[in-house]
């Protein structure tokens, strides 16, 4: 189920099918099948999966196993309804006339979409071609290596999560190495393509001077990262971790203090970076 404005909208079928994709999909080419894939659910936002309001599709299944997920839910692929990319077009097709006035677009999220590239790809190139929306793709860039060139054409913005700069904190709050997300950022660079990069501030974790600027540093250093979302930790998802009988670690962590948020954005800023 997802939240669309505060009524839940089911995952699956449609009403009304949207007609198969004109030319051949990079997904169908690779496949020669109809695409499907674990969708966790889908909703529509503004302002926290890219500009304006967005359709965005939540796949299931996740690498990572970070400390302060907020949707945890959506770490196994099996939590997900297997759902086919003619039924995700045509329920983001009902809302295009509404996203496009808001120079809004599709966001495919997750979890972590990745995991399911080829599925991810289909999404991602519908969306822009079949109904003409900004399409952004929402990472952590640890399975960078699985986007294709092809599936980056199709995407017009990246959401690029770098959780920590120092390794060890990384691997402490994800289960991962952290280089694959550097390979994937500068790989990103090289193509021209324009990144959002996502910072959670985290007491005590991640919020020391000398990481925050090793983050800054090389941000700043790729020359496409147009905005830095500074994203202060919250605990919203603990009841979720509590009712999938995962502990949630970071249970005493506090929040951080506006003043906090205000000076790991400085140090973003003195970087000559945008930070929000």
């Amino acid at each position: 189920m997802t939240v669309l404005f505060g009524t839940s909208l089911p995952v699956g079928p449609t009403a009304a099918a949207a007609p198969a994709s004109c030319g051949r999909t990079p997904a169908a080419a690779a496949t020669q099948r109809p695409s499907e894939g674990s969708v966790h659910s889908w909703d529509l936002s503004t302002g926290v999966d890219g500009p304006g309001t967005r359709f965005v599709t939540f796949l299931a299944g996740c690498p990572l196993t970070c400390l302060y997920c907020h949707n945890p839910d959506t770490m196994r692929m099996r939590s997900g309804k297997r759902t086919s990319a003619d039924d995700v077009i045509a329920e983001a097709r009902k809302y295009t006339r509404f996203i496009s006035a808001s120079g809004g677009g599709a966001t495919v999220s997750g979890g972590e979409p990745l995991l399911q590239p080829v599925f991810a790809g289909e999404l991602l190139h519908r969306m822009k071609h079949e109904l003409g929306l900004h399409t952004a793709l929402d990472t952590s860039g640890f399975l960078g290596a699985r986007a294709t060139d092809a599936l980056l054409r199709d995407v017009d913005l990246v959401l690029l999560d770098i959780k920590s700069w120092d390794r060890d904190t990384y691997r402490h709050l994800t289960g991962r190495p952290l280089e694959p997300t550097l390979d994937f950022a500068r790989r990103l660079a090289a193509l021209g393509k324009e990144v959002h990069l996502r910072f959670v501030l985290v007491p005590g974790l991640t919020d020391a001077g000398e990481n925050v600027d090793g983050v800054a540093a090389f941000a700043a250093g790729l020359g496409n990262v147009s905005r830095v979302d500074v994203l202060p930790f919250h605990k919203l998802g603990e009841s979720k971790w509590e009712a999938l009988g995962m502990p949630f670690t970071l249970h005493g962590t506090p929040s951080p203090t506006a003043a906090q948020v205000a000076e790991a954005k400085a140090v973003f800023a003195a970087r000559g970076l945008e930070a929000v």
